[in-house]
């Protein structure tokens, strides 16, 4: 019997997600098609991890055209707005059991928003099917509601001081007063009338229309930094992907000013040094070498133009994290179409604006973005994301697809996803599957699985989580074969699925 040919396959992270792109290229839409419907659904299956209010990176990758980097990342919002009425941090303490961290939220944690305009932008630029088609079912999902994962309802567990810091996100999440468990489901009608008006009337009802007004209008009043001005400024921004080579590969991924492509580069690079692939002591190395690499100076020369061949362009070797509320996903299609697309809302804001169907992010509140100190960064200036979405070529044809979640773990489950796939020889979901680890701050945290015998000769304190854990990150990953199969692999860490659609 004859196989049915493959049209493509999606990973995202979530299955309402997943099955969401794979519904678009089963309908004649591309890869890029598909991350947009995955992208949109997400928003209703996933909705502490991205929003309308969000941002995010989208990596293009067609025949016959130059790879192209989408920025839709959030800005640092203030023009024309005085600093000294800003209103202060809100702290937020989060156990995940085996760590502890302190998020920022509030209406001074939230920045200039990018996902309208980024999604407008990938479709009017790189899709075949009207936005239209591709809001409709996500549409749908937010208005009839998405029941609660197991990992979902950990996840409104572990950020209960976010999902009930105001009353309109508390609606929302936590409506009887504590957050939903799995099995309850969640509703967001007033996404759904936002979404479709983003196919009816593009991004400008949000940045120059009166949604943007009224978001900006909320804020203000509640000492934010956001304004009209801000959302009006606001532009999708194309960019050259970094390329790296890796076992004969070219690895494209997410240039500055984000920071975390560049450092996965970097680390590839000089993984590629060596023959054959890297121990457990080899990868922690490099993470421990990259870590030393993120100073004060590396983090000014992200917004200079000439910073990546500076950086990378040296040759030779080189003398606790963040949550991370992202969601990432990767999509292949039989033509040779790859997007891969990583969108994040930070640890949200907690502020959801009535009437607009937009829950904010809180980018100015995240330590990670900003490592020199909250509220340094001048209006305008694209904040400095761990968000790495990543393909990696084989004779020029996308070979993996693949980004995470999980902000200072991105780098590092990317980096052994790529390893575990090239040097391995693991299929992509039998990768996404493989126990992580993660250098930072002189503490290797490791997972289930991971041998740290060597590590432990070695004098290397070792932080050892009793099960798998979203801490790790949320690796979607998908692949092509030379004969055109695909497999793909969707994070369990984060209830990720794949689909692999069929004609």
């Amino acid at each position: 019997m004859t196989a049915e040919p493959q049209l493509g396959v999606v990973a995202a992270g979530h299955t309402e997600s997943a099955r969401a792109g794979a519904e678009v290229l089963r309908a004649g839409g591309n890869a890029v098609d598909g991350a947009i419907g995955a992208m949109l659904a997400s928003m209703a299956a996933e909705p502490l991890l991205t929003a309308l209010g969000a941002g995010g990176y989208m990596l293009v990758v067609a025949p016959d055209r130059d790879p192209v980097l989408l920025d839709f990342f959030v800005e640092a919002p203030g023009r024309g707005a005085p600093a000294g009425e800003r209103a202060e941090l809100t702290p937020v303490t989060v156990s995940f059991g085996d760590a502890v961290q302190v998020f920022n939220i509030g209406a001074a944690s939230v920045g200039t928003y990018g996902m309208p305009a980024g999604i407008h932008e990938a479709a009017a630029r790189f899709g075949r099917l009207p936005l239209a088609d591709l809001v409709a079912p996500a549409a749908s999902i937010a208005r009839s509601g998405v029941l609660v994962t197991s990992e979902q309802a950990y996840l409104f567990e572990i950020l209960h001081g976010i999902v009930t810091a105001t009353p309109e996100c508390a609606a929302l999440f936590a409506p009887a007063g504590e957050p939903l468990r799995a099995g309850e489901r969640v509703r967001q009608p007033e996404l759904a009338d936002a979404m479709e008006r983003l196919a009816e009337e593009g991004p400008a009802a949000f940045y120059t229309g009166e949604l943007g007004a009224a978001i900006v209008d909320w804020v203000s009043e509640r000492g934010g930094m956001l304004t009209a001005e801000d959302l009006a400024a606001y532009r999708v921004i194309e960019r050259t992907p970094v390329r790296v080579r890796y076992r004969g590969r070219q690895v494209l991924t997410n240039p500055p000013p984000s920071a975390g492509g560049i450092l996965i580069a970097r680390a590839l690079g000089w993984l590629n040094e060596e023959d054959g692939a890297p121990a457990v002591v080899d990868l922690v190395s490099v993470m421990e070498r990259i870590q030393a690499e993120r100073t004060p100076e590396f983090l000014a020369g992200l917004d200079d133009p000439a910073f990546v061949q500076r950086f990378l362009g040296a040759g030779g070797r080189r003398g606790g994290g963040r949550l991370g509320s992202t969601t990432h996903i990767a999509v292949a299609d039989r033509d040779g179409w790859a997007c891969s697309v990583t969108s994040s809302n930070g640890a949200c804001s907690g502020v959801v604006v009535p009437g607009t169907g937009v829950h904010l992010n809180n980018m100015l509140g995240e330590q990670d973005l900003n490592p020199l100190g909250f509220h340094r960064h001048p209006p305008g200036r694209r904040l400095p994301s761990m968000m790495a979405p990543t393909v990696v070529l084989r004779d020029g044809v996308a070979e993996l697809v693949l980004g995470s979640a999980g902000s200072n773990r991105i780098r590092s489950a990317i980096l052994q996803t790529i390893v575990r796939v090239i040097d391995g020889g693991l299929r992509a979901g039998e990768a996404v599957d493989a126990p992580r680890l993660h250098y930072e701050d002189g503490v290797v945290y490791a997972e289930p699985g991971i041998d740290t015998s060597a590590l432990e000769a070695r004098g290397r304190p070792i932080a050892r989580f009793r099960e798998r854990n979203l801490f790790f990150g949320g690796v979607q990953a998908v692949e092509r074969d030379g004969e055109g199969r695909f497999w793909g692999g969707g994070d369990r860490r984060r209830g990720g699925a794949a689909v692999t659609v069929t004609a």
